[in-house]
């Protein structure tokens, strides 16, 4: 078991990432790089326990349900099966003792790897930020420190040579409501020990997740190949004036059954993501692309602080 894990970065993903360790029985460590990053983060902590053990409460009321296997929170409850009200009082019970004795936080980068067993970079999807974060922590890392990413878009092997364990560096990638979406994948490089993907592969089993592993590199890897072109065919009706953020996902919504929309997803993402995958395309420097229209409207809304649900103001307004 990888039981002391260290999560660099305390976004949307790395937050969530940190706490459903941690209520798997892990010993948590948010490494972030200021104070002014524990003034964010800490709020995030608390949000999404209080959903995570809202979301695991109200699963009493699915008992019984014919579609309650479908609609649990898999990764709060391991298995539907057998499951009862009793049950569930019990993991409601250890989850909160593990989301409150689990979690600590450091900004000295040596104090918080000292002793891990995984660190998870979470940073922003700016490829030059995490070169700088693996270059400051590849000499302060024990032998033993296994090394992910979950850089939703870009290759491990584009970075594997500044983390100076090449062999011990691959990516584990997560979807957005982690407690519920329990997706993990696991996608090496073509340096990336077998015997550490399967390591990792056990990992993200012990955490509740369902291990999706990848046979090759691939941008994007299995989600983000398919999600990543929906959500920018929405932008670009948006930005070129098609129609708006509101009518864009009704229309999605009524017309496929899906509870939410291209841009309720965009929000839940959070903006300065979707800003970091669209500035890395080349086109978004032409003034004449579409993609540089999205980029221009994303910075507009990004420096009116509407940045998505954590900011209570993304597409839509979370505030009401």
């Amino acid at each position: 078991m990888l039981k002391n894990v260290v999560v660099a970065g305390g976004g949307v993903l790395g937050t969530q990432i940190g706490l459903m360790c941690a209520y798997t029985g892990h010993n948590v460590t948010f490494w972030l790089r200021s104070e002014s990053s524990i003034e964010r983060t800490t709020p995030k902590i608390k949000r999404y326990s209080e959903l995570m053990l809202t979301d695991l409460e109200n699963a009493k009321k699915l008992i019984g349900n014919p579609v309650g296997k479908m609609l649990y929170p898999r990764g709060m409850i391991r298995t539907w099966d057998g499951i009862t009200a009793e049950k569930i009082d019990e993991l409601l019970a250890a989850g909160k003792k593990s989301l409150e004795e689990n979690i600590h936080i450091e900004i000295d980068m040596a104090k918080a790897v000292a002793d891990a067993d995984i660190v998870i970079e979470s940073m922003s999807e700016d490829p030059e930020a995490k070169i700088g974060v693996y270059k400051q922590m590849k000499d302060l890392l024990p032998e033993k420190t296994i090394l992910v990413t979950n850089s939703s878009t870009m290759l491990p092997s584009r970075f594997a040579e500044y983390t100076g364990r090449p062999e011990k560096y691959l990516s584990l990638h997560f979807a957005n409501t982690i407690w519920k979406n329990n997706t993990a994948e696991v996608m090496g490089h073509p340096g990336t020990n077998a015997d550490i993907y399967k390591q990792v592969v056990a990992f993200a089993d012990e955490i509740n997740m369902v291990p999706l592993q990848l046979h090759k590199e691939q941008p994007g890897y299995i989600l983000n190949t398919m999600l990543v072109p929906f959500l920018k065919a929405a932008q670009e009706l948006w930005a070129n004036e098609v129609s708006d953020p509101a009518t864009i996902d009704l229309t999605w919504k009524l017309a496929t059954g899906a509870p939410v929309g291209p841009f309720a997803i965009l929000d839940i993402v959070g903006l300065e993501t979707s800003y970091n995958i669209h500035i890395m395309d080349p086109r978004s420097k032409d003034e004449s692309t579409v993609e540089y229209k999205i980029c221009k409207l994303l910075k507009e809304m990004i420096d009116r602080g509407e940045t998505g649900v954590n900011a209570g103001k993304g597409y839509f307004d979370y505030t009401k």
